[in-house]
């Protein structure tokens, strides 16, 4: 094989590079639109509160951290359940939407409370995938949001057990059941 094909082979192509660059490019402009976005908002109510961006696996992940006599008035953007910081998060999202004409895909956390419920989310998808080995039967859970039910998907699937969502609205749950049901 000569140079020439050899280097065509081994090299990506022009558009290739470009087209990695421009997704990067993109993931960090969305996480800079959000991060002002929220800073905004934290300044308009009022509340301290650090913003950390951080990039993995192709999606912006962004956490509003503060202070331990901050963490209180920031829990208020949790709300009960989560309700108001996925609230947060899809207004954030419209943001970057707005400002880039992309959908995004970012993630926001608030004082940790999503990778605190990531934890309680593997432990019913644990005890879930248990009841299913033990009974055969399917086992439904409770309503979640979208992001949720894929960390339940996920985890279920590495329990090698098989999971759907059924529903539709603020009723779309899990139902887990084994591979051959």
């Amino acid at each position: 094989m000569s140079d020439l094909d050899q280097s065509v082979i081994s090299e990506p192509a022009a558009t290739e590079v470009e087209e990695t660059e421009d997704a990067a490019t993109s993931i960090e402009e969305e996480g800079d639109i959000a991060a002002d976005y929220l800073e905004e908002l934290l300044d308009i109510a009022d509340l301290d509160g650090d913003i950390d961006i951080e990039v993995r696996g192709g999606r912006t992940y962004i956490s509003i951290v503060g202070e331990a006599e901050d963490e209180k008035d920031l829990q208020r953007l949790v709300g009960a359940n989560g309700e108001i910081l996925d609230s947060l998060q899809e207004l954030t999202r419209l943001a970057v939407l707005t400002a880039t004409g992309n959908r995004s895909r970012l993630v926001l956390d608030i004082t940790g409370y999503r990778q605190g419920r990531a934890g309680e989310l593997k432990k019913i998808a644990d005890e879930a995938v248990q009841k299913v080995r033990e009974t055969g039967t399917p086992v439904a859970l409770e309503p979640m949001s979208a992001y949720e039910r894929k960390l339940v998907h996920d985890c279920v699937a590495a329990l090698g057990m098989h999971s759907e969502s059924d529903g539709e609205g603020t009723r779309r749950h899990i139902v887990v059941s084994s591979d051959d049901a």
